[in-house]
Order: C-alpha cells, then structure tokens, then sequence
C-alpha cells in the first residue's frame, strides 16, 4: 500500500458535517467539541452578518439574508448530511441550511433556539435556559467542552519553558467579562487580582493569567496593577497565534475562574483539578445565592423604603425577569454554579477544598456524541475511496 493512504474502510460512515462559528468564544468551544469528538470529517463554516442582521433573522426564522455572501463562507452543494450551530445568529442559517435538503439534512443547535423547538432534529442544552423535556431535547448538566488529557499535556510542554522563572504551584485564573446582571468591573477586577494573590501567596505559587473576548481593557489594566505576586498575563486578542488558555489550564494544580461563562467553568472542571469559582458580585447582586439572599434580608430589615441604587436596577430588574419572565427570554447561570458545587467540582473562592472530594468525570460531551451518533444515518463514504492523511487532517482542522 502506498505510503500515506488509508484503507477505505477507515473512511467509511463518515457523514458531511458543517460547523457553524459565530461571534461569541463560548458558542464556538461547544460546537467544535462536539465536532472533533465525533471523530468525522468536518468544515468549519464561517459568517460575517450584516450590521441590521437581526431584523431578516428575527422576521424570517429561516433565512441567509443577514450574512455577507461575500466576506462568508459559501453555502452550496453538496449539501451535509449534519449541521452542527449555536446563538442566535447562526440558528436562521442551520435552518435555511435545511431547507435545501430537509430529507437528509439533520440539524443539531447546541444551548438556546429562539425558534421552537420542533425546527431542530436535536437541541444540547443546559439547565440555565430552563428549556422543557422534549424528545428531541438532550438536558447536558455542564456545556460541551474541548478539554481531554492530550491537549492539556500537549500544550503545557510547548509552554513549559517560558513559565519556568515563575514558582510553583502554579494557580490559573481564567477571566471573563460581564453577564446579565453580573458586572465584570473595574471593582471586580481589583477584587479578583487582591484574592487570587492572596491565594498564590498561601500556597507559595505563582498566577497564570488568561483574558478573554469579553474582558473590558479596562478592568485588565486594574487587574494587572493589583496584582503583588509573581505572574504571567495573557491579554487575549483576536487571531492570537498562540493562546496559552490550554497549556495554563494543563499547568495548573489549582484554577480560579471568574463566574460568568459556564464553557470556561466546566473545561476547568474537565480538568478534574481543584476549581474556584470567582464572584463577579457583592452583596444583593453576588451570584451567590445564600451571600445575596443575606444581603437583601440586611437591606429590608434595615430600611424597607430605601429606593434602589442606580447600579443596581439592572440586577433588580434581570431577578424578576427570572423570576417572572418568560423562560425562554432569560439565563439563571446560578443553576450550573449550584451543581458544580454541590457535585463537589468546583468550590467558591475562599472556601476550602475537602480533601475527600469526588472529581468525576463530566459525561455532557460523551451524552451528546452518543445522541448525535443515533441520529445522523453514517452511510455517507468518502470520495475517492483511498485518502491520504493530510486530506483527513485538514478536513478535521478547527479554529
């Protein structure tokens, strides 16, 4: 057999599988994680939306009108066999996508459809958006995440000699921006730098810092000037040829993780290390349950006529939209916070960390291959029947 074939047996049942990225760092860790673990070729398919794209999206449900064709990736057959989306700019595409060929095209949307439901072959999701049991609904307790012992080990060499001046143990802080009510400012940042110093200097270690997409430049200076330990600060930023967010994540012993995204939560969870859940909020609007609680009793025993601090109305009126909104218009991120620490994943920073603690293993991506698998007919062969290896690879590459 020549050098660098592969048998045709080996490409047999893989099915076409497009991959729709969007705008938001989170969406795209899901969609790819449950790409690459289904172990078929994929293309990654990717959109630049018009500046009014919600109104034909919004309008039509179903629909390419608000994308660029021409800065996009294009759209043609032959059609896949699955569609792989997340958010809400993606979901009219995956369903236009289906139009073209609604006999064999099979669409899953990983998180939240604004559309109903039934519009989707499957739907992965999470108990933040509260959606209701449906058979074609799979109820994952964490997101999907890219995280498996491989990659980690992998990318904590390749960053092995650049962090060696710095002592261990190593604690990585993986910082994110605000959500709803929960704000990522400048006070937060100032908090965060002076608690996980803190933690750094109790343990004799050192702080990895990773920012993300939505970390303000603003809180990442305060950060950067509160911090009074030795560090290494990645300030993330677009097209970054060399993002160490794995290889920290794989050089870690302990991680801090600011409370805002639930992807970021569970693929340091999936690392099965000590994990530390930062709160973006103080008092009434701590994401805390029992700290807020605590502090709105405070409040109503002390003054029950005391108006609203303006800084707070947006946390005020995002507690009763949860609490008497509309499921589907609104997140309750708490809910993931409460099973990662009530499973004994994760802890809130400045508590202790039993030692007995169980670390399983997260089964969200494992639940979702298998229900995807089920779903799509694996018949589909690849053309010709001998491929060479890099073909395999790059149909395989991600982002």
């Amino acid at each position: 057999m020549p050098h660098g074939l592969v048998p045709s047996e080996s490409v047999i049942a893989a099915p076409r599988v497009w991959v729709l990225t969007g705008n938001k760092a989170g969406d795209n860790s899901q969609v790819l994680a449950l790409a690459e673990a289904l172990g078929w070729p994929f293309e990654i398919k990717r959109f630049v939306h018009t500046r009014f794209e919600i109104v034909p999206n919004m309008l039509l449900r179903s629909t390419v009108a608000g994308i660029d064709r021409e800065q996009s990736s294009p759209l043609e057959a032959p059609w896949p066999d699955l569609v792989i989306s997340a958010g809400r700019r993606n979901e009219p595409i995956a369903r236009w996508i289906k139009k073209q060929a609604p006999q064999t095209v099979k669409t899953v949307h990983v998180g939240r459809p604004w559309s109903r439901l039934h519009h989707f072959d499957l739907i992965i999701t999470t108990p933040q958006y509260r959606l209701p049991v449906r058979p074609n609904v799979l109820h994952n307790q964490t997101p999907l995440h890219r995280v498996n012992k491989e990659r980690l080990a992998r990318e904590a060499a390749r960053w092995h000699d650049r962090l060696a001046h710095l002592p261990r143990p190593f604690i990585t802080v993986v910082v994110g921006g605000s959500s709803g009510p929960y704000s990522f400012c400048t006070r937060a940042a100032e908090r965060l730098a002076k608690d996980a110093s803190e933690f750094a200097r109790r343990v004799g270690g050192s702080l990895l810092i990773t920012t993300s997409a939505r970390t303000p430049a603003a809180t990442i200076d305060v950060l950067e000037q509160n911090l009074d330990v030795p560090h290494f600060l990645f300030r993330w930023e677009a097209n970054a040829k060399d993002n160490p967010y794995f290889a920290f994540l794989g050089s870690a012993e302990h991680i801090i993780v600011t409370g805002d995204s639930m992807s970021m939560l569970a693929e340091a969870c999936a690392t099965r290390k000590s994990v530390h859940i930062f709160d973006l909020g103080e008092g009434e609007n701590a994401m805390r349950p029992e700290t807020a609680e605590a502090a709105i009793a405070l409040r109503r025993a002390r003054d029950a006529n005391r108006p609203l601090e303006g800084a707070h109305i947006k946390a005020f009126l995002y507690r009763q939209m949860m609490r008497f909104g509309p499921e589907r218009l609104s997140r309750d991120i708490r809910i993931i916070h409460g099973y990662l620490v009530d499973s004994g994943r994760a802890v809130w920073l400045g508590d202790e960390v039993r030692k007995d603690r169980p670390l399983p293993a997260l089964d969200c991506l494992d639940r979702a291959v298998g229900r995807v698998r089920s779903l799509v007919d694996a018949t589909v062969l690849l053309a010709p029947a001998m491929a060479t290896e890099p073909a395999l690879t790059a149909l395989r590459r991600s982002a």
